[in-house]
């Protein structure tokens, strides 16, 4: 599957549509989800167009991979989530729940989290 350019994502980072951001650098941005699963949600998104993670980890270059870890890394000490922990989540195709073709990883904390999935 060819990566999409007209995804909400793409529309996010070229400006089209507004998102609340945590942080912005040169490799990612972060920043709250618009539909909270925890108290606090954020996303964090490459700048690159990749798919999923998969697409991410094998086409990206050193320093996408190192730069867009690094931001989230950040994401996460801004929104003070290593102090209680937190979980960070990728979906990854229809099986795997992923509903936006753009590798983003999820940051859940804010409260203690239940079963990783549902039984």
């Amino acid at each position: 599957m060819p990566y999409d350019p007209n995804n909400i994502f793409a529309k996010i980072l070229r400006g089209e549509i507004p998102c609340t951001k945590i942080l912005e650098d040169e490799f990612s941005l972060a920043f709250h989800d618009a539909y909270p699963k925890a108290p606090v949600h954020a996303l964090v998104i490459p700048k690159g167009a990749y798919i999923n993670a998969q697409d991410f980890h094998q086409n990206a270059s050193p320093e996408e991979i190192v730069g867009f870890y690094r931001g989230a890394s950040k994401a996460v000490d801004l929104l003070g989530l290593d102090k209680d922990g937190y979980r960070i989540i990728s979906n990854s195709g229809i099986n795997g729940g992923q509903e936006v073709p753009h590798y983003h990883i999820h940051l859940l904390g804010g409260k203690k989290l239940g079963p990783m999935v549902e039984k």
